[in-house]
């Protein structure tokens, strides 16, 4: 009875795993066109989203003597959501201040709107501007208008997915794990966390998952000794901005940009960025402690 049983349970396993790839693959053939007017390849997130990273590896930033690399504060970024036929795409590019004026009218000659532009960063060498956008309408058309728009900056093309390699950091990342609550990844040297709100965020009728920009970002980037240059941004409710920016001043990590990012969701955010340059699992409990004053998942 016992090998009749794992025998069923083996048999079940391997059902999941071909009814889950075969979603997997209608859900990217779904977004096959839209890949193609990108000129890239996106990854699926949860929810049916696909999400496009586009670093801007061409930038060559500092802030405070320390290298800036692309995963921790200079990847633009673009996701589409279903929207009936049609789609909705959020995101956010990095780019220098040269490129926000052509890019800003190739963007809203194809009909993409521009929710806001501002830095993230301070004192960072050269000036870095971040332009966040959306659309809703035809998916294939929005991609079309952002690669013309891509082709303005020096936005590097896409690249071959590179090789799975044993990533490390010269950071504990399990006891900064422990410390926040979350779990985290790593990315090209950069380790990441993502902190979902507890509530529900629409943006013109449509839910807003995390993946499209509603999940607190907390970005590693080893500087040596266990020291870390972490930023990201928070995302808060109005009752929530004040109680976290005390908090993360008071644990030495500066406030460097309070606004927003969209124009009609609901309830109403406000994303709040941060830079400090310290022990890593020092930043981490004040990073901790700011989380406690928001409605984020648990």
């Amino acid at each position: 009875m016992q090998a009749k049983s794992l025998l069923i349970a083996a048999v079940v396993f391997l059902f999941a795993l071909t009814v889950a790839a075969q979603q997997g693959g209608e859900a990217n053939s779904d977004w096959k066109q839209v890949e193609g007017a990108l000129g890239r390849s996106g990854q699926m997130q949860p929810g049916g989203v696909i999400k496009f990273a586009m670093p801007r590896k061409d930038l060559s930033v500092t802030v405070g003597g320390t290298q800036v690399k692309a995963g921790l504060a200079l990847g633009s970024w673009v996701a589409f959501e279903k929207s009936g036929n049609d789609g909705m795409a959020m995101g956010d590019l990095v780019l220098a201040e040269s490129e926000v004026e052509p890019v800003m009218k190739k963007l809203e000659d194809g009909g993409v709107q521009i929710t806001a532009l501002h830095n993230h960063l301070l004192g960072e060498t050269p000036r870095v501007m971040y332009m966040h956008i959306a659309a809703h309408g035809n998916a294939v058309k929005i991609a079309q208008t952002l690669n013309a728009a891509l082709a303005l900056t020096k936005t590097p093309p896409a690249s071959p997915a590179p090789a799975a390699s044993n990533e490390k950091v010269d950071l504990d990342t399990a006891q900064i794990e422990q410390v926040l609550g979350h779990k985290g990844k790593l990315n090209n040297g950069i380790f990441q966390v993502s902190v979902p709100r507890a509530e529900k965020i629409t943006d013109g009728g449509m839910e807003v998952p995390p993946s499209m920009g509603t999940a607190t970002a907390i970005n590693f980037q080893p500087t040596g000794g266990g020291k870390a240059a972490i930023t990201g941004d928070f995302v808060l409710l109005g009752s929530e901005v004040n109680p976290v920016l005390a908090a993360l001043r008071a644990g030495g990590i500066d406030v460097t940009a309070v606004h927003s990012h969209m124009l009609t969701e609901e309830p109403r955010l406000f994303f709040m960025h941060y830079w400090a340059n310290d022990d890593a699992v020092k930043l981490a409990k004040t990073l901790h402690n700011a989380l406690d004053k928001t409605n984020s998942a648990k």
